[in-house]
């Protein structure tokens, strides 16, 4: 039997999801939800797919570390929850919760460096570039950044 792979498609809002959701024709054949923020933006999302909602976090506001902890322990919930095979991310900050968790629990990572980063990379992509197991760049500048990073062109 051909079991289907899980994959678990996270990011932020705004251009992090937008590039996300590109990559739906490639995993629609296979059991897979997305994780991103709660935000009016996000909302028709859950007409069309699964979707979960972790809380909007902003490093600069004060409650950031109540938030933080907050999606990191429903984060791991969710990793728990729905083991994924893989996990695909643009980024942003409030997905290193899920993509550390899921690389401890068994998860194939593979990252995609945002496509606004042309020169400099993010601060998610630093980090998760360390352990993720495919790490795409979407700009040949930043093979500078990310040495062993893939360069397929852009989401778009």
């Amino acid at each position: 039997m051909n079991k289907r792979k899980k994959v678990c498609l996270i990011s932020s809002t705004g251009g992090h999801l937008s590039q996300l959701r590109q990559l739906v024709p490639i995993v629609k054949n296979e059991n897979f939800y997305f994780v991103t923020e709660q935000h009016t933006s996000t909302e028709a999302l859950k007409e069309k797919y699964n979707v979960y909602y972790l809380t909007q976090q902003d490093r600069k506001n004060i409650n950031f570390v109540f938030v933080f902890l907050f999606n990191i322990l429903y984060s791991l919930f969710i990793v728990l929850k729905e083991r994924p095979t893989l996990i695909i991310s643009t980024g942003a900050g409030a997905v290193l919760p899920t993509c550390i968790l899921g690389k401890l629990l068994g998860s194939k990572i593979l990252f995609i460096e945002s496509f606004a980063k042309i020169d400099t990379p993010t601060i998610t992509g630093r980090i998760i570039y360390k352990f993720a197991d495919r790490f795409y760049i979407q700009w040949e500048e930043l093979k500078k950044h990310y040495p062993k990073a893939k360069y397929k062109g852009a989401i778009y």
